[in-house]
């Protein structure tokens, strides 16, 4: 009998249309000989919806609108199963073994929706509560990879509570220009400027304010956009190394997502073995280093005097038609059926380590 996974889509977050083109693609690739896939959504409001329609493959979430019809519901763990229940008559509509979350940024990828799932007892794709929480603080994540001596850009960390705290100048002076402004919790290049005065500043300031009250006001890094591709729990491999040349002014929202023009993806990645090794490695250690388990991309920048910077580790990144990471996989040898099978195998294999600990925490 095949394992039936519920692939959680959508969110409140401004990553709610990236989610919609992710689970597109998984729901469409996924083993079907192996898995029995079904979709459950959530509005931008935070609703869960199921809509018992969408079982056919090709499907196209970005075009259809899958919430139009679909019956409000409410997961819970009953009986050793996990049960999708309809809200307005209380009866059970399906159940399911494996969740595949792929909710992008705030309530998705913060450990939120992993400490949900983790709370009914369901086997989930990606990091666990911890690693997911850590990784999508960007303040966080630096201090922890600084403290195993990992390199990263230089910052500030301003709170909107106190936005003045260091000043535009005082910031230059240090960090130089041109700068980069970002929230502190979010993902996709959501609410990130790029500054060269303080006109620019201001602005960027009050821009990343709109997405959390913490930013971080950083270097900038002059060098080729490089990631990678890890995957694992206890035994952790890395893919190999490929390039971001962004066609624009840098790897924006609409780059990554929406513009199939906005950037070249380049894999491998043109760099010599010796420091495409050390990334890789690199790689691996600050997945362990936040306690990541699953899966992860982890971006770098590699300067012109082969000095590289690590930038951010992503928990849950995209797989939609232009995303890095299933790519990486595909030219390292897993192809993207694959991948999603081998996704769900680990989460499979971690719920059954953690249900063996005598003391649930």
């Amino acid at each position: 009998m095949n394992t039936t996974i519920a692939i959680i889509f959508g969110g409140q977050s401004a990553e709610h249309e990236v989610s919609l083109k992710s689970a597109t693609n998984i729901f469409n690739a996924i083993d079907r000989s192996k898995f029995n896939p079904l979709l459950i959504g959530i509005d931008r409001a935070g609703n869960w919806f199921y809509n018992p329609e969408y079982k056919m493959q090709n499907i196209n979430l970005a075009k259809d609108d899958y919430f139009a019809d679909a019956t409000s519901v409410y997961m819970t763990h009953s009986s050793e199963k996990i049960e999708i229940i309809s809200k307005g008559t209380n009866m059970v509509i399906e159940n399911i073994d494996v969740a595949f979350p792929i909710v992008h940024g705030t309530f998705g990828e913060d450990g939120t929706l992993q400490g949900f799932l983790k709370s009914i007892n369901i086997p989930f794709v990606g990091p666990d509560v911890l690693g997911s929480a850590i990784a999508m603080d960007k303040d966080v994540t630096k201090c922890l990879l600084k403290a195993a001596n990992i390199p990263v850009a230089d910052s500030y960390t301003l709170y909107k509570y106190n936005p003045s705290e260091f000043l535009y100048s005082e910031i230059v002076s240090v960090l130089g220009l041109p700068l980069f402004v970002k929230p502190a919790n979010a993902g996709s290049s959501v609410g990130v400027s790029k500054v060269t005065n303080e006109d620019e500043f201001t602005i960027a300031l009050s821009t990343a304010f709109q997405y959390d009250n913490k930013i971080l006001v950083e270097e900038a890094i002059i060098g080729k956009e490089i990631e990678c591709a890890v995957l694992g729990n206890e035994h952790v491999r890395a893919s190999v190394v490929g390039e971001i040349v962004a066609t624009k002014d840098f790897y924006s929202y609409d780059a990554k997502y929406i513009s199939s023009t906005g950037a070249k993806l380049q894999i491998p990645a043109e760099i010599n073995a010796e420091m495409s090794g050390q990334i890789r490695e690199c790689a691996v250690k600050a997945f362990k280093t936040i306690c990541c388990e699953g899966m992860a991309r982890v971006d770098f920048f590699l300067t012109e005097d082969n000095r590289f910077v690590l930038n951010e580790v992503n928990t849950l990144p995209g797989f939609t038609e232009i995303s890095m990471y299933p790519k990486l996989w595909e030219q390292t040898g897993i192809p993207y059926k694959d991948l999603i099978t081998e996704l769900i195998s680990l989460s499979l294999q971690r719920h059954e380590r953690d249900s063996k600990l005598s003391i649930k925490i």
